[in-house]
């Protein structure tokens, strides 16, 4: 089965980067900070919102697959 990236459970905001983390399995604090930096330049903002939108929630059971 194919993995899929969804918004993640340990939500500061939206569960953007805590999905993006549990993806790649990474740390959530590194990639909180690589988010911000990111959010500081053009264009981070609207990439974090289109990311908000697209990503969908994890659902709870397989069946909900």
């Amino acid at each position: 089965m194919a993995r899929q990236l969804y918004l993640g459970h340990d939500k500061m905001m939206a569960g953007v980067c805590s999905g993006i983390a549990d993806y790649f399995g990474w740390n959530t604090t590194i990639v909180r900070i690589a988010a911000v930096l990111l959010l500081l330049g053009r264009g981070g903002l609207i990439a974090y919102i289109v990311a908000m939108i697209v990503m969908r929630e994890r659902p709870d059971s397989v069946d909900d697959l």
